[in-house]
């Protein structure tokens, strides 16, 4: 069996339900539980939207890079983009308290998964690197 599942889209929201799809049955094939599999299709989802709405800002003619792969213990997510650069330092998800609509995809990746970091050695483009420890 294959450990690994890469797949391009393109930066248009109607192909996050594929991007949801993929993450759903790569994590049956590894036998996830129902609870983690619906934290990482949040997750991933959450990620992607970010990449559409902030690195192409809504533009369609993107394309979005997802790879999916098991190594040992961990499930690691890489979401790559060629949009605007992100600051790592300047994302941060609003405050729980503040309750009213959007906001909260920070918080719901970082829920899903355990390690959440930009590579920033990257010249154009973003390379999230996500990763959830499995038991």
């Amino acid at each position: 069996m294959k450990d690994s599942v890469t797949i391009t889209i393109p930066s248009h929201p109607g192909y996050l339900s594929m991007v949801r799809d993929v993450t759903a049955r790569f994590g049956e094939i590894h036998n996830l539980s129902e609870a983690v599999i619906a934290d990482l299709k949040l997750g991933v989802d959450e990620a992607c939207s970010n990449v559409i709405k902030y690195a192409y800002r809504g533009a369609t003619e993107g394309e979005i890079v997802i790879t999916l792969r098991i190594m040992g213990k961990d499930l690691e997510v890489i979401i790559e983009d060629e949009g605007v650069r992100a600051d790592p330092a300047c994302i941060e998800g609003r405050n729980l308290d503040d309750v009213r609509p959007g906001g909260l995809g920070l918080h719901l990746i970082k829920r899903a998964f355990h390690v959440y970091e930009f590579d920033e050695g990257r010249r154009s483009g973003n390379r999230l690197r996500l990763v959830r420890h499995l038991r």
